[in-house]
Order: C-alpha cells, then sequence, then structure tokens
C-alpha cells in the first residue's frame, strides 16, 4: 500500500490550487484570443509539471506506483481529449467569444476537480469496503464503451441538457454576455447572462466524464493520491490544449472509437482483478506495465489512422461520441413543425 503523508497531500493540493489561480487571475484580469504560440507554450508547460511530478514520484515511492501514475495520466488525459469535443460544441452553441472561452474553461476546470475529488474519495471508499465495487465499476465501463461505440459518429446534444434546459426555463437571461460578467442588473432585476448557462453546461457534462473517467483511472491503480494526482495534472493542461488542438479535433475520426476500446479494456482488467480477489488466484491480471502499452498502442494507431483518413478524406468529419442516440436537428424540428 502506497503510504503518503499528509504534508505531501497537502503540498499537492497546494501546488495545484496554485497553478489554478494563475489561470483564473489570467482569465479575469486580462481577457483575450488565446493564440496558438501561447496554447502551445501553456500546454508545454503542464506537460512537463506533470512528468516533472510523475518523475519525483516515481524516485520517492518507486517505479511500480510511477508507472501506475503514469498510467493513469495517460489515460485521463486521452478521457480529457474526449472532454475538449464537448467543450467545443458548448462553445458553438452558445457562441462564446473567443476573449471569455479562457474564463470559461478555466471555471469548468475547477469544477471537474471538485467533482472528480468527491468522487475520488467515494469510489476509494467503496473499493476498499467491498471488492466487488470493481465487478461493477468494470461493468459500467464495458457499457460505456459499447454505447460509446455504437454511437461513435453523434455528438452529445447541449440542448438537450436537463440543467441547462431548466436554466432556460426558470431564470431571466440577457441576450448577450454583458462583459463576461455571470450575472447582472437589468432594469433594477437581477439576471443571469449566457456565460452562466454556458458554465452550468460544462459543469453538468463534467460530471457525466467523471462517471466515466474515474473507474477509468481506478482500473490502473486504486491508490486514491495516485487517481488525484492523475486527474488533476491531466485536466490542469485542458485549457491550454483546447486553445492549441481545436482546429484539429475535427481530424481525429477514430478517437470515439479507440477510447471505446481502451474503456472495455480496463473494464476486463477490473473484472478480472475482482474474479482473482473473490473468486479464484488462478484468475490472470493484467499488470499495469500491460495496460500502458496497450493503452499507447491504441492511442497512437488511432492517431496516426485518423490522420491518414482524413487526409485521403478531406470530407470525413470527427464527432465526440454519445451514450445515447440523438436524432438529427432537422428531423427534430420537422417533427416539431408537423405537431405545431
Amino acid at each position: 500500500m502506497l503510504d503518503v503523508s499528509t504534508l505531501t497531500w497537502t503540498v499537492t493540493v497546494g501546488l495545484i490550487l496554485v497553478l489554478l489561480a494563475v489561470d483564473l487571475i489570467l482569465a479575469a484580469a486580462r481577457p483575450h484570443r488565446v493564440g496558438f504560440g501561447e496554447a502551445t507554450a501553456w500546454s508545454v508547460f503542464y506537460v512537463l509539471v506533470a512528468v516533472a511530478f510523475g518523475v519525483w514520484f516515481a524516485l520517492r515511492y518507486g517505479g511500480d506506483f510511477g508507472t501506475e501514475y503514469f498510467a493513469g495520466y495517460i489515460v485521463e488525459k486521452s478521457l480529457s481529449v474526449d472532454n475538449l469535443f464537448v467543450f467545443v460544441i458548448i462553445m458553438t452553441t452558445f457562441a462564446v467569444p473567443e476573449e471569455h472561452q479562457h474564463k470559461v474553461l478555466t471555471f469548468g476546470i475547477v469544477l471537474a476537480l471538485a467533482m472528480r475529488a468527491v468522487f475520488i474519495a467515494l469510489g476509494a471508499t467503496l473499493l476498499a469496503l467491498f471488492s466487488f465495487m470493481f465487478l461493477l465499476f468494470g461493468l459500467l465501463l464495458i457499457y460505456t464503451a459499447v454505447q460509446l461505440f455504437r454511437h461513435r459518429n453523434e455528438d452529445p446534444d447541449v440542448d438537450d441538457n436537463v440543467m441547462v434546459r431548466a436554466a432556460r426555463r426558470f431564470l431571466p437571461i440577457t441576450p448577450d454576455y454583458v462583459g463576461g460578467r455571470l450575472t447582472t442588473r437589468v432594469e433594477g432585476r437581477r439576471m443571469v447572462t449566457p456565460l452562466f448557462i454556458v458554465l452550468l453546461a460544462i459543469g453538468s457534462i463534467d460530471l457525466l466524464f467523471a462517471l466515466d473517467s474515474i473507474p477509468a483511472v481506478f482500473g490502473v491503480t486504486q491508490e486514491p493520491y495516485i487517481v488525484f494526482a492523475a486527474n488533476a495534472f491531466a485536466l490542469l493542461g485542458l485549457r491550454a490544449l483546447f486553445f492549441l488542438v481545436k482546429g484539429l479535433l475535427d481530424r481525429l475520426v477514430y478517437l470515439s472509437a479507440g477510447l471505446a476500446l481502451i474503456l472495455a479494456f480496463i473494464g476486463v482488467k477490473l473484472i478480472l482483478h475482482w474474479a482473482h480477489v473473490d473468486l479464484s488466484e488462478s484468475v490472470p491480471e493484467i499488470s499495469t506495465p500491460l495496460s500502458l502499452t496497450v493503452i499507447g498502442v491504441v492511442l497512437a494507431v488511432v492517431t496516426v489512422a485518423s490522420l491518414l483518413k482524413t487526409r485521403r478524406d478531406p470530407t470525413a468529419t470527427a464527432h465526440a461520441g454519445s451514450l445515447r442516440a440523438h436524432p438529427p436537428k432537422a428531423a427534430a424540428s420537422d417533427r416539431e413543425d408537423g405537431a405545431r
């Protein structure tokens, strides 16, 4: 078992909060369009921070735990790219001005970290108390993988989001972004801006992603500290990565299929671990180095295959994937017109 002191936990959380604070201050103090050069610099910085932490962690706690951290980080980083698809969809749907996208993403990452911290604590407690949770987590990941693969050529419907629909129904909303504020007063009446609705959409989407990503990283390691660190460092770079690759996301046409394969693989790994512990020690387990290799190979093949596909067929477009089918917008509009 990994024995992490309270001081180490405190320093780690403090480092993450400092990095988040820097992002928030930059977003609030100087709203601007983030260019390619700036996005590249921040992306490299966050990757180097994550790698430096992993090297220190491996030297401090051993190579096995270090391998688990890097495997967890790669899993979360690959899943976070799918988050980016949804972020692009949300930004486009709500026509978020470019100078406010930095702020939206930073607040979205804060919300994601807060929710995932809760899920990590809950998941670690359940796994410690009930070994059959490995089976349930494994089945959840396999179900998610099957659904994601089935609907890999679709996108989530932001307009169908429960929180967004409720906010639009019950809250007074201004027609414009009012300088990037969340709320404002119009003729003495307090109103929310579209930016508030965007944050609701991103927060609720983050909640759904946490339901999949937390079991996925627990499939690589059962150590809460490693799970938290892998999630935190993967999410910290998400804001910069968004601005760096949003123009390239449409070319990753096989990403959803690749992520489905990774989730299914980790689901099988969790089920084998449960069977090894609860049924028979003769049931084989999948090692962390093998998991790291499989995940890396899948991501490499998916990336190369996607680029080759879009090079041969420039009309091919990537999709975020969805866990359930959504009717095409045109078809949905036709049904509504017919009903009227």
